[in-house]
This record gives C-alpha cells, sequence and structure tokens, in this order.
C-alpha cells in the first residue's frame, strides 16, 4: 500500500482539499499532527487507527525518529497511511524528511499539498503576500531557529536586503531577535509589519506596527503560536483590505455542537463561517440496526422522520437492488425541510412537509387531510409514538421500521470542560440532553454559557434535568437554530 503525505491546510476546514479528505476517509491508519483542523478527521472510518504524533513548541513532543518509524512500519504492512500534517508537508513540515526516509525503505509514497499558513493566514487578515506596486517577491523562512547563535543557517544579512515580503513561520518567540538581526542587516525599521495569530481560525487575531516596534506590541498582546510574522510594505494592506472579522455576528463566540459527528460537520461550519468559535463535542453516535429492505409497495404512506432515517432506509434498498422507484405507489412525508432535503439528495420530492413545526406534532398536523390506510414510519428505534398513535387512531394500520438507534458518545474531560466554558451550547434533540448531561455526570456540572434548543421537545429534555433554554428555534431545524442563536448574540441583552 502507499503512505500519504497529506497537508491538512493553515486551520479553516473549508480549506483542505478535495484529495485530502478522500484519502482521510479510506485510510487504515492515520498519523496526524497538532496542528490540524479540528473536524479534519470527522470523515475518517469508524474502525480507523489514529495515532497522535503532535510537536508543541516548549512542550512535550514525538520524536522525528519514531514518526518516521511508524510510517515506515504501517506503509509495510498493507494499509493505506494518511500522514495527516497541517499546512503543507513540504513547506516546514518535515515531509521532505519523511519522503526520504520512506523511499529508502522501498516504500511508496504520493504528496498531497495542502495551502501554507505563510500564505492563508495573511490572506484571512486581508494581507497579500506579494503585490505588482509593492512586493515582486516573497521569502518563507522559519523563525524557529534562534538568530543569535554563531553557526546560523540563515544569512541574515541577505535576508535583510532581500526586496520583497519576509513571512517568518513559528518566530513568535523569536520575533524581537529577529528584528533586530534584520535591523541591524540594514532592513529600514519603519518598514511595516504584522503577526497574524491562529490565521483563518475564528478567533484569528492580528497585530500590526512596524519593525521596531512589532516585538513588543506583540509580547503586550499576549500573541501566541501558532502565528506567522510578516516584513515588507504589504503589511501595510491589513487594516485597509480586513475581510475576516469583525463584521461576522458570532465573531468572538464559542459553541458547542453536541449533535453526533457525522452530522455535526454541517452545523460546524455554519457556525465558524458567522465566526464562532466551534467546540466539537458529539454526545451521541448514530448506530444503524440490521434489518432486510422493507416491501414498500404494500404501504401507501410512507414517513421518514430524519435525514439519517432517509440515508439508512436507501441503503437497504441499495442492499436489495431497489432505488428511489420502490417509493412509487406511496405518499411520502418528511417531518421537516432537512429531511425532505435528505430525499431529494436520492431522487425522491416529499409529497407532505409541515408548513412550521418540524416535529411530530406537526407531521401529525399536515396529514390531516392525507388518506391513509397502510403507513410505513422509518425513525430511530427510540424514537418517541406520538405520529405511530396518531395513524392508528384514525384507523390506519401501522408498521414501525426502526432503522437505527441513538447511544452515548463519550467525552473527555478536556471536552466537558471545553463546553462548560463555552458561550453557548447547542442541542439538536433530546438525546442530545440526556447523553451529555450522563456524560458529565454528576449534579455538580454547570454550563456556563447559555442553552440552545432545537425544539420544544429537546426544550423539554433540558426542563427534565432542572435546566431552562435560553434559546428555542421557532423552526424546528438546523436552519432555524442557527437563526435564533444569532439573533440572541445580536441583542442588545446578550452583549
Amino acid at each position: 500500500m502507499t503512505v500519504y503525505l497529506v497537508g491538512a491546510g493553515p486551520g479553516d476546514p473549508g480549506l483542505m482539499t478535495a484529495r485530502a479528505l478522500e484519502l482521510i476517509a479510506a485510510a487504515d491508519v492515520i498519523v496526524y499532527d497538532r496542528l490540524i483542523p479540528d473536524s479534519a478527521l470527522s470523515g475518517a472510518r469508524a474502525d480507523v487507527e489514529l495515532i497522535y504524533a503532535g510537536k508543541e513548541g516548549g512542550g512535550e513532543s514525538v520524536a522525528q525518529v519514531d514518526i518516521t518509524r511508524l510510517l515506515v512500519s504501517h506503509g509495510t504492512s498493507g494499509r493505506a497511511v494518511v500522514r495527516l500534517k497541517g499546512g503543507d508537508p513540504f513547506v516546514f513540515g518535515r515531509g521532505g524528511e519523511e519522503a526520504e526516509a520512506l523511499r529508502e525503505a522501498g516504500v511508496p509514497f504520493e504528496v498531497v499539498p495542502g495551502i501554507t499558513a505563510g500564505v492563508a493566514g495573511p490572506a484571512y487578515a486581508g494581507i497579500p503576500v506579494t503585490h505588482r506596486d509593492l512586493a515582486s517577491a516573497v521569502a518563507f523562512v522559519t523563525g524557529h531557529e534562534d538568530p543569535v547563535k554563531s553557526s546560523s543557517a540563515i544569512d541574515w544579512g541577505a535576508l535583510a536586503a532581500f526586496p520583497g515580503t519576509l513571512v517568518f513561520y513559528m518566530g513568535v518567540r523569536q520575533l524581537g531577535a529577529i528584528a533586530e538581526r534584520l535591523m541591524d542587516g540594514g532592513r529600514d525599521p519603519a518598514e511595516p509589519a504584522a503577526v497574524v495569530e491562529r490565521g483563518t481560525l475564528p478567533d484569528q487575531r492580528v497585530v500590526a506596527g512596524t519593525l521596531r516596534t512589532i516585538a513588543g506590541l506583540a509580547a503586550s498582546e499576549g500573541v501566541r503560536a501558532p502565528a506567522v510574522a510578516l516584513v515588507g510594505e504589504v503589511a501595510g494592506l491589513g487594516e485597509r483590505l480586513e475581510w475576516f472579522t469583525g463584521a461576522r455576528p458570532l465573531a468572538g463566540l464559542s459553541v458547542a455542537v453536541t449533535r453526533a459527528r457525522a452530522q455535526a460537520s454541517g452545523l460546524a461550519d455554519r457556525l465558524r463561517r458567522l465566526g464562532a468559535v466551534v467546540i466539537e463535542a458529539p454526545a451521541i453516535r448514530i448506530v444503524p440496526l440490521d434489518g432486510p429492505a422493507p416491501d414498500l409497495s404494500r404501504y401507501d404512506l410512507v414517513c421518514l422522520t430524519s435525514p439519517n432515517g432517509v440515508r439508512l432506509l436507501f441503503e437497504r434498498l441499495a442492499v436489495a437492488g431497489l432505488d428511489a422507484r420502490a417509493l412509487a405507489g406511496a405518499q411520502v412525508a418528511a417531518i421537516g425541510p432537512g429531511t425532505a432535503l435528505a430525499l431529494r439528495s436520492f431522487g425522491v420530492i416529499a409529497d407532505v412537509v409541515p408548513p412550521e413545526r418540524f416535529v411530530a406534532e406537526g407531521l401529525v398536523e399536515a396529514l390531516a387531510g392525507v388518506p391513509v390506510s397502510r403507513a410505513l414510519v422509518a425513525r430511530a428505534a427510540e424514537a418517541r409514538d406520538v405520529l405511530v398513535d396518531a395513524l392508528r387512531e384514525r384507523g390506519a394500520e401501522v408498521d414501525v421500521l426502526a432503522l437505527y438507534e441513538t447511544v452515548a458518545e463519550p467525552l473527555d474531560e478536556a471536552q466537558l470542560t471545553a463546553v462548560a466554558e463555552a458561550d453557548y451550547v447547542t442541542f439538536t434533540s433530546s438525546s442530545t440532553v440526556r447523553f451529555l448531561l450522563e456524560s458529565a455526570g454528576g449534579d455538580g456540572w454547570r454550563l456556563a454559557g447559555r442553552l440552545v434548543s432545537i425544539g420544544p421537545v429537546t426544550s423539554d429534555a433540558l426542563r427534565s434535568y432542572g435546566l431552562a433554554p435560553d434559546v428555542e428555534a421557532s423552526r424546528h431545524d438546523i436552519d432555524g437554530l442557527v437563526e435564533a442563536l444569532v439573533a440572541d448574540a445580536s441583542a442588545p441583552a446578550a452583549t
């Protein structure tokens, strides 16, 4: 098999390449670094072997020789191995060293480039690293090397004279010494400079100044890694071209997402685009149940109560060699627009969708005028029986098809602490409430932030645990939840 040296980009999950996501989804083994996007592994298989191989300046690190040994060992085991690295594997990522070791061991490898932080971070800060009028060249330099050591590999005099933009990686702790060496080499102390901390992430910070002042400003602002520093005329464009921060309604707020990992990424991505720092803490996991495909020709009404149910129903149909045509003789009802959208992805347009309340009670109302004699309700094993009971009261014969069950996904102490300290905690079902609180354990655990519920059933679950929802979506779907959260965050009382 092959070892793939994959760049995960600078931090924003939306900047990961399609090839990177494809390889992550197919990998048997993923050896990953610290500075990969939070959701980078969400598309990995459930049975993948995950191996952390991060490095942290001033902290504990996995030695490079051990990482290389891991890659060679797994690369010769016949499994597909992804070496997932922040940024680009060949830009200060030790990817060249790993490729050399793999070649020497006779292990096939491929390189998947990623967007490097030295370009992406400045871009998100409104700073182009090149500019026709201001900088026709750019140099990328490691700032990890101590610039005052006698055997520096960097020609500081030549670097000071470089006619373009200088971008320093991993140079926060050495920024003062870097600036001194550049000025000693003749670089203009008044030249614009900037530091971009956590570039492309929702909590990105930019500190701007001059070559003379930038180290002191970064220190006074408490700038920490990961960060890149820039020196050059283009650094002065940041204030005029800044586009990423400020205008987004959730900027500076942390939001915990508790829904299942497979479904969390869409909500998390939307929240990030709105400026939130997203804490992914999946309290639940969807477990498909085994069973044959149903004979849909027996029913004049088929009800779907979640996107998960849609997906798993069509998986069963596919195994039996069937597709959307199996539903041709029935009216199809969806509990809400999210479920209707999932149906549409399989070529089915729902006949019935509640206009407002996207809960079982709303679907019962929407079906009031629909004739039905025999119905199939495809749902989770533990779902409420509101819809089933209502159809039976109308005289219909109703079969329930349990396609999946929702089980607890244990959270570690760090995740629980992050959720407890978040500005907002979102709940998208009663099971997210129950399993999160059970995972936390004990009555002493408290949530400091505002609690956001997707609808009345979820709100009732919160109240059953003695918690009052601060925000309840008027539309009981993800769109409604996001709208309600943004409205609350924008309200004067929330500021």
